[in-house]
């Protein structure tokens, strides 16, 4: 207090002068017109740029918000376009499936649905690369879901914790896919080489399929964990392998890995009942 005290007297004459000169400028301010008018446009301009520069502010930590939204929706209509084509195959198929728009045979007929989640981790440079989501266990995540983001597939989720998820994703051999031509229903095997973050291996596809450059390459859906009909990516070239009744397709994927930020994990709410029924099936062969 001591102290505070010898201050404000040490100083006394600049307290002095700043009151000296706040009485001045209120005299000034009072008295003419022309220097109310600048004072007032003065404090308008600072105060429209402050107002300005804090929406600005407060929109750009709300961009993470919606773009999460945004993410999250995408992944919802891309699963609704999926379940309403399969209901349509169903319809042509068999005429009396048209109870499929009822809630429960909708279930049935496509069980599946999406979780969005964020990357906070991930990798491209390896042999085997790995992606870290901020979803987990307490968020319904399990292992061997699938994983996309708004351009195609990403991967499979391989370990989980209560608040993350570690993911397989495509660029890594210990991941395979099955996949086939967009409208065909012969599917081979996807997987990389390590070679390139942007392209994928597509082998085994019948040499008898017709397909041409630039051909999209989607999901085949004989699994519990993507549905048929997922983006992976086209194609960029192909040879005959080895075996001459089959071919080996370069595949540009459509997921930039480079910039993946936002993915969505699929939720296969038949997964269990299926992958448990083929475990079964291959202990009692």
């Amino acid at each position: 207090m001591r102290r505070l005290l010898d201050f404000l007297v040490g100083k006394r004459h600049w307290f002095l002068f700043l009151l000296l000169e706040a009485i001045s400028f209120i005299f000034i301010y009072r008295n003419n017109a022309y220097q109310q008018s600048v004072m007032l446009s003065t404090a308008n301009m600072a105060s429209a740029r402050i107002v300005s520069f804090t929406g600005a502010v407060t929109s750009y930590l709300k961009l993470q918000d919606k773009n999460k939204a945004l993410v999250e929706r995408n992944g919802q209509l891309e699963i609704e376009v999926l379940r309403l084509r399969r209901q349509v195959e169903a319809m042509t198929a068999d005429t009396t499936v048209f109870r499929g728009f009822i809630s429960n045979e909708n279930e049935r007929l496509f069980p599946y649905n999406v979780v969005a989640a964020k990357v906070v981790n991930n990798s491209v440079m390896y042999l085997s690369n790995y992606i870290t989501i901020d979803k987990g266990r307490n968020d319904g995540i399990k292992p061997d879901m699938g994983v996309i983001s708004e351009s195609g597939v990403v991967g499979i989720v391989s370990k989980v914790s209560d608040h993350y998820a570690v993911v397989i994703p495509l660029l890594n051999p210990k991941f395979r896919l099955s996949c086939k031509v967009l409208g065909s229903s012969y599917f081979g095997s996807m997987s990389w080489d390590g070679r390139s973050a942007r392209y994928a291996k597509l082998d085994e596809l019948p040499r008898h399929v017709e397909f041409k450059e630039g051909d999209i390459i989607v999901t085949s859906g004989f699994s519990a964990i993507f549905p048929e009909g997922i983006m992976v990516g086209n194609v960029s070239s192909f040879e005959r392998q080895r075996n001459d009744n089959f071919y080996s397709l370069t595949v540009q994927l459509a997921t930039d890995f480079h910039h993946l930020s936002n993915v969505m994990v699929i939720r296969n709410y038949h997964q269990e009942e299926q992958t448990q029924l083929e475990q079964e099936a291959k202990i009692n062969d």
